[in-house]
């Protein structure tokens, strides 16, 4: 299969609305929002999060870019600010302060990357989840309890 990509900008008027809309609509042409429903809507979770930090936090527009190259779908946010991302430790009462523990649950993996005049915010997506080996099967380690086995 050959990658496919595709890359908007989303100024602060347009908003998250659009930049979500938009990407419902290339999920849709890789019939994601059919086949793996669960994965699109992390992706549109994760495309909330990051659109919505760019415009707030960066106070610039938000440059989504996606890119599916067979096994994975790149959903890459560039902003204005180089100043990267650190998590929070947002206490309950707070209304912000968890965006990237959002991503971080959601996205098979993610990283951030300065570059002169900005920072990029990648997460990739898997369209099906693998269970982890042993997946149902009681500990990793057997011997998790302090036992010998013996």
């Amino acid at each position: 299969m050959r990658a496919k990509g595709w890359a908007k900008s989303f100024p602060v008027h347009k908003g998250v609305r659009e930049a979500r809309r938009w990407t419902q609509d290339h999920l849709d042409s890789l019939r994601w929002t059919a086949d793996a429903p669960d994965t699109a809507h992390s992706v549109l979770l994760t495309v909330s999060e990051l659109v919505t930090n760019a415009h707030v936090h960066a106070h610039s527009s938000a440059r989504l870019v996606l890119t599916w190259d067979g096994q994975c779908l790149h959903v890459s946010v560039a902003d204005s600010d180089p100043s990267l991302p650190a998590p929070r430790n947002a206490s309950q009462e707070a209304t912000s302060g968890r965006g990237l523990a959002i991503i971080d649950a959601l996205a098979d993996t993610w990283d951030a990357h300065s570059f002169h005049g900005g920072k990029t915010i990648t997460a990739c997506f898997h369209p099906f989840a693998t269970p982890a080996p042993h997946a149902g099967a009681g500990p990793a380690n057997p011997h998790a309890d302090g036992s010998t086995g013996a």
